[in-house]
């Protein structure tokens, strides 16, 4: 009996054993069908088409014509057609229209203007007019302001103290600086809405024969923006947060100089937005890690909607409904879909089906896109909530019968995790199925970052999102970013900064922007 005992142990081990090693194999074989796949999308990333757009047809180019032929189909008859077409107008030259014009006329002498065939005078039949457009290069110059101070001559027999008057004159953006409006709109402009960063603006003005170096740049960039602009910044805050839809993104950021944290280590720039039926707003806040305090503090006093792309960090702010975003659902099957093995075809089409779900949505709404809120509200219940019932469904389904760690298990987990949040936009007809608003507002941005790579200090950091948030909400409220700063900053040294009334005349919706500051309208 103990002769079996240890056989049946030793076999007991051995099956143990094996179960262990099946175990392992799969988990194994699981990694690496992820680490496959991983290096797949990397490569599709790193060479290939970076949009999302999909068709499936692009998957059988070759093959086309033998999956499309139909040999029973009867040949199509030739119908000849001839027709005119109006010849559609010139585009380019529609948009010059508004531009001013100036005028070269070219004429011939009067000793010329005699006909070589009889030698009588001629006259003008008609002109010929071409059009080019002209660049005029910036120009650089010296702006003294004068002013006169006055005393009494009559006073001054008398021997009585002389009054003396001194004529007003504008408050400089820079006391004790040659700093000018104009100078510092464009320094900000360039840098925050042309990507330029300051080390090239420097090499920029020496071609203007001016020793400007990088740190006085920098300098007034952070005045400008600390000491000015940041009035504007906290009043359109204000505005925000009386809002019932507001959008929300945030992404890295590296600033050198901060106080207990590595020079390598990340900050975050977030972003929050009005939505789609509101004045267009776009605030930036700086903030050194990626906590849920700091949109919770942000929001505060904010109630509504909160629309984000399903990071759990916004889950701790208050009083506020989320939405989810589909673009990002949407692209967990694209990227599913470009990181597969050749020859996956059962994967292929289930990465395909929910792809198409999402496109169905998508469709939808470009649809309803010209109705009123109320009227999309009734046509999503109608058109949209069978799609997402369906959708999700299949989801569940799904779950169930896809690999684990896939991209495709990976795409369907994230909608079911975020179900209730992506289906919250049939509340109301004034949201929006995605969160693409809040994403687009904060590419200038990632697209600057990737330019000067890093701030130097939070001061900075803090002056680059005030910055951003006054130029991208005057590009959105269709004001030229150079004009209207140069515009705040003649004004902003001149008026009582806690009177409401005067700042609210300086918001980028205001009607008293003058015209100077507005993109021109095209006829």
């Amino acid at each position: 009996m103990i002769q079996v005992n240890k056989e049946e142990n030793q076999e007991l081990s051995l099956e143990d054993k094996i179960a262990r090693q099946a175990q392992q194999i799969e988990e194994l074989t699981a990694k690496l069908n992820w680490y496959e796949e991983q290096f797949r999308l990397n490569q599709q990333r790193r060479f290939g088409a970076s949009s999302e757009k999909f068709n499936s047809n692009q998957l059988s180019i070759f093959n086309e014509a033998e999956q499309e032929a139909k040999v029973s189909l009867k040949e199509p008859e030739l119908e000849e057609i001839t027709y005119k077409r109006r010849k559609g107008k010139n585009k380019k030259k529609k948009s010059f229209e508004d531009l001013p014009v100036e005028v070269i006329e070219y004429h011939l002498d009067e000793a010329e203007q005699i006909c070589p065939q009889c030698g009588k005078q001629l006259h003008v039949m008609s002109k010929e007019i071409r059009k080019e457009l002209k660049i005029i290069p910036a120009q650089v110059k010296v702006v003294e302001h004068v002013r006169d101070v006055y005393a009494c001559r009559n006073c001054e027999k008398e021997n009585i103290t002389t009054p003396v008057i001194t004529a007003p004159m504008p408050n400089p953006v820079l006391k004790g600086s040659f700093l000018s409006p104009s100078l510092l709109a464009y320094i900000m402009d360039t840098k925050y809405s042309q990507a330029v960063p300051l080390y090239r603006q420097e090499k920029q003005f020496k071609n203007f024969g001016i020793e400007l170096s990088r740190q006085n740049l920098a300098n007034w960039v952070i005045h400008g923006a600390n000491n000015w602009l940041n009035y504007l910044y906290d009043r359109i805050y204000e505005y925000l947060l009386k809002e019932d839809i507001v959008h929300a993104d945030e992404t890295t950021l590296q600033v050198l100089s901060e106080k207990g944290k590595a020079a390598k280590s990340k900050s975050y720039m977030w972003l929050y937005a009005t939505g789609v039926s509101s004045p267009p707003i776009y605030l930036y806040e700086y903030q050194p890690s990626r906590a849920n305090e700091h949109p919770k503090k942000f929001l505060t006093g904010f109630s509504g909607f909160l629309q984000t792309d399903g990071y759990a960090g916004y889950n701790s702010v208050q009083d506020v409904t989320q939405l989810g975003c589909f673009a990002h659902a949407r692209r967990g099957f694209t990227d599913a879909l470009k990181a597969l093995p050749k020859g996956s075809v059962h994967l292929k089409t289930n990465a395909e089906e929910g792809l198409n779900f999402c496109n169905r949505l998508f469709q939808i709404e470009r649809d309803l896109k010209d109705l009123s809120a109320e009227e999309r509200y009734q046509k999503r219940l109608e058109q949209s909530k069978p799609v997402l019932e369906a959708f999700l469904s299949w989801l569940k389904i799904k779950e169930q019968q896809t690999l684990p760690k896939s991209g495709l298990s990976k795409a369907i987990k994230y909608c079911l995790n975020q179900w209730p949040k992506l289906e919250a936009f049939l509340l109301d007809g004034r949201l929006e199925i995605s969160n693409n608003r809040a994403e687009r507002a904060i590419k200038p941005f990632v697209i600057g970052r990737k330019n000067f790579l890093f701030s130097k200090s939070v001061k900075g950091a803090t002056a680059s999102a005030i910055t951003y948030s006054i130029i991208e909400t005057a590009k959105a409220n269709n004001l030229v970013p150079f004009f209207y700063l140069k515009y705040l900053f003649e004004k902003l040294p001149n008026i009582d900064l806690q009177n409401i009334d005067e700042l609210d005349e300086l918001l980028p919706w205001s009607q008293s922007i003058p015209e100077e500051c507005r993109i021109p309208h095209k006829n």
